[in-house]
């Protein structure tokens, strides 16, 4: 069960969590990219992805994790009797672009991306200069045969109706992407014992035997 990024399926349950969740990272400082609640056996992973422009510290992580354990406990009927492991976590390089923030936060990056009218995209490799409002700029690296002469990058204008989802493309020879391999797969976990919560069945994640679906 998910809710986040756009289409993605979601459900009501998930829908709900995401109605008590969403607020208390936003008034944080921080996106709620994705909220992901999976049954686990005898329990429920509940996995909750944020970012922000500043980037995100183990620190951050920590703050975040307990603020919305606040918020699932102050709203007992969302997970019920069944125990939950509560996981907050930052994006990692290997998301999707697929927000203007996103980009936004990537400047800087090389990606690759389907850019173009539709029917006629093509696949490009370029670094983000630029973002703003009507697009994205890339510096496109040239193609070329091999052993030719390398050219240098070309800048080139995307609007958003012409963009697809970017994806990073990780450069180990750069200091920000080292750094990303280990922060942005950082995460706290909170447990969270069944009898401190009730009524599973009024968020929709529990069976008749009180359960996970």
């Amino acid at each position: 069960m998910s809710a986040s990024r756009g289409t993605q399926r979601s459900d009501p349950a998930t829908d709900r969590l995401a109605g008590w969740i969403r607020p208390v990272v936003t008034e944080a400082g921080y996106d709620l990219e994705e909220l992901v609640v999976t049954p686990a056996g005898r329990r429920s992973v509940v996995r909750v992805v944020v970012d922000r422009d500043a980037g995100i510290t183990l620190d951050d992580i920590a703050d975040v994790s307990r603020a919305v354990s606040d918020a699932l406990d102050r709203n007992d009927d969302g997970m019920g009797r069944t125990p939950y492991v509560l996981e907050v976590t930052s994006p990692g390089v290997d998301r999707p672009l697929t927000e203007p923030r996103h980009w936004r936060r990537n400047t800087g990056r090389l990606v690759e991306v389907a850019a173009g009218p539709a029917g006629a995209a093509e696949q490009l490799t370029g670094r983000i200069t630029a973002v703003d409002g009507d697009g994205v700029t890339l510096a496109v690296e040239a193609k070329g045969k091999p052993g030719a002469k390398k050219r240098p990058p070309q800048p080139r204008r995307v609007p958003w109706a012409e963009l697809g989802a970017g994806r990073v493309q990780v450069e180990f020879g750069r200091a920000d992407d080292l750094q990303d391999s280990t922060d942005d797969t950082a995460d706290d976990t909170a447990e969270h014992d069944a009898a401190e919560h009730e009524d599973l069945d009024q968020a929709g994640l529990a069976d008749d035997d009180g359960g996970e679906k």
